[in-house]
């Protein structure tokens, strides 16, 4: 059994920040301190400044088959987590996340990929809602999220049924970004952060944060509240360096500040 200071693991490579759930004999489901984990890597990603991207994985070769359903008939209280289920649904990172999916994500491991921005999935990944097969609904902003991303009737059916469907099928319907062949999905995941990099930290963040928000605005309404958002990246030390590296015709250095 994991060591429960080792649920979530954290790796740094120069901005990116690599996250992998590390509960493989349980095909890593989430249980109260694999949350709160995992809600202390979110929160990491969002407070420094060197760290412009993050991504999310698995270990064992599954992303996560969703809540410890074994954990949740023991009962006992849960732990108060400010961004909601998984220590992320509710309230992701201001920055972009990237999901790398091998295997299994499905129930709560699908509403994870929900709340990252770009999906990299195996192509024989496994993703589905099957909270009804236990007579369970899905809360962790799937049943609202994915109608905004996918067909009415085909999110019906996915949440309906409780069924399984592969990589490829996510694709066609506009979720998941790329498809790779098995084991390539967190590689795949790197290639797509790095081609991200060559961009301003600050602008990449309020992008994010802007398009993140606009799903609860009218259009008259993004008007005005995209701009607070805006203004950080269009104050920043950033900008400067990016609109000076153009005029000098040279590459930008990034501080993320």
């Amino acid at each position: 059994m994991t060591d429960p200071s080792q649920r979530v693991l954290t790796e740094r490579r120069g901005p990116i920040l690599i996250v992998t759930v590390n509960r493989p004999e349980a095909k890593n489901a989430f249980d109260g301190e694999s949350s709160l984990a995992m809600e202390a890597a979110m929160d990491l990603l969002d407070a420094e400044d060197e760290l412009f991207i993050g991504i999310i994985t698995g270990a064992g070769g599954n992303f996560s088959a969703g809540a410890d359903l074994k954990a949740a008939a023991r009962g006992g209280p849960r732990p108060k987590l400010a961004r909601g289920g998984f220590g992320i649904m509710k309230r992701p990172p201001r920055k972009p996340v990237i999901a790398a999916v091998e295997g299994y994500a499905v129930g709560g491991g699908l509403e994870m990929c929900l709340a990252c921005d770009l999906i990299v999935a195996a192509r024989d990944a496994k993703l589905g809602l099957p909270e009804v097969r236990h007579n369970v609904v899905a809360i962790g902003g799937g049943l609202f999220r994915l109608p905004r991303r996918m067909p009415y009737h085909v999110v019906m059916e996915l949440a309906l049924t409780g069924g399984f469907k592969d990589a490829a099928f996510f694709q066609q319907h506009g979720l998941v970004n790329r498809v790779v062949e098995t084991g390539q999905a967190l590689a795949e995941a790197i290639k797509l952060a790095e081609s991200l990099l060559v961009n301003g930290p600050t602008a990449l963040a309020a992008s994010k944060e802007i398009i993140f928000q606009s799903l609860n605005w009218q259009d008259g309404e993004g008007w005005e509240k995209q701009m607070p958002i805006a203004q950080k990246a269009l104050d920043s030390e950033d900008r400067r360096e990016g609109l000076k590296a153009f005029a000098e015709k040279r590459k930008p250095v990034w501080k993320g500040r």
